[in-house]
């Protein structure tokens, strides 16, 4: 009877935790376009990630071997490699790399806005997710809020051909990693798992970061600042959040959220950067939360 009270309370702390992950995971994740906008003046986009998937990877390393986290069998590297590979290599890498051939990032955010319509579509053959009709309409209005929150942004900046292919790459590449976290790799520690997935992508990264930047770097408080941000919040934090969301949820509930990241995404660049918050793109913004409702709600079950 005396523990009663103790086990109350964690169910209870359990329980606000998980209501609150969905909105830290956003949160989070919209950060790491305000801090790469703030990096990337003074390194190459391949180098940097080279450098914070190194970093990530040690300090998850440290973390592992001081919490004698289990490590991969044999068998499981492959498959929880290739989700690090698609999940960070593929998708980062592509966002990257087509903002610095010249596509704008509200266009490089809209063509990521059918990341969860794509996701949807894909669940079912792939996982036997069924999505429902009210599903696919949230979807449906919450990729047209993406375009209102980002419509000013569009103008001409679609780059070249090759930047906005970089960006249906990147689309891809995070659609297929949602899909492959939740079929393969639902069982692995996050914290061992989560060290080769970071050193599966900086081996794929270096020779990019090697022949096409020569590993240059102009370090620079910003530059610094951002690294740090980027590798401890965002790498640690947010993917360890999505991986948890991914484990507990349906892939096309989960990936509903990326919704959200071009409207937080707005909201942060306007409070550090003063960027432009247009009525229309606050409207986009209700638009996508609504749409994240209509998806993520689930019945109360009487």
């Amino acid at each position: 009877m005396a523990g009663e009270p103790v086990r109350a309370s964690t169910r209870a702390w359990r329980g606000a935790v998980s209501l609150m992950l969905p909105g830290v995971f956003v949160l989070l994740w919209s950060t790491g376009f305000v801090f790469a906008k703030l990096g990337l003046p003074f390194i190459g986009p391949f180098t940097f990630l080279e450098i914070r998937y190194v970093i990530v990877a040690a300090l998850l390393t440290l973390l592992s071997l001081a919490t004698s986290a289990p490590w991969p069998k044999r068998d499981q590297i492959l498959p929880i490699s290739i989700g690090g590979l698609l999940v960070h290599a593929g998708y980062l890498g592509g966002v990257f790399a087509a903002i610095s051939g010249g596509v704008e990032a509200g266009v490089a955010a809209l063509v990521a806005g059918l990341q969860p319509v794509l996701t949807a579509a894909l669940a079912g053959p792939f996982l036997g997710e069924r999505v429902s009709p009210r599903q696919w309409l949230g979807l449906a209005l919450g990729f047209c809020g993406v375009m209102l929150v980002v419509h000013t942004k569009l103008g001409m900046g679609l780059g070249t051909p090759w930047g906005m292919a970089l960006s249906a790459f990147a689309m891809a590449s995070i659609t297929a990693g949602t899909l492959w976290q939740k079929r393969y790799c639902g069982g692995m520690d996050l914290r061992t798992g989560s060290v080769v997935q970071f050193a599966a992508s900086a081996l794929v990264t270096l020779p990019l970061a090697i022949g096409l930047e020569g590993m240059r770097v102009e370090w620079a408080p910003n530059l610094i600042f951002a690294l740090a941000w980027l590798c401890l919040v965002l790498s640690i934090g947010a993917i360890t959040a999505m991986f948890i969301l991914i484990r507990r949820g349906k892939a096309s509930e989960v990936s509903s959220l990326f919704f959200l990241v071009p409207p937080t995404t707005a909201v942060i660049a306007w409070f550090m950067f003063h960027e432009k918050l247009e009525p229309l793109s606050i409207a986009g913004m209700a638009l996508v939360m609504a749409a994240v409702a209509m998806v993520t709600w689930k019945p109360a079950r009487g």
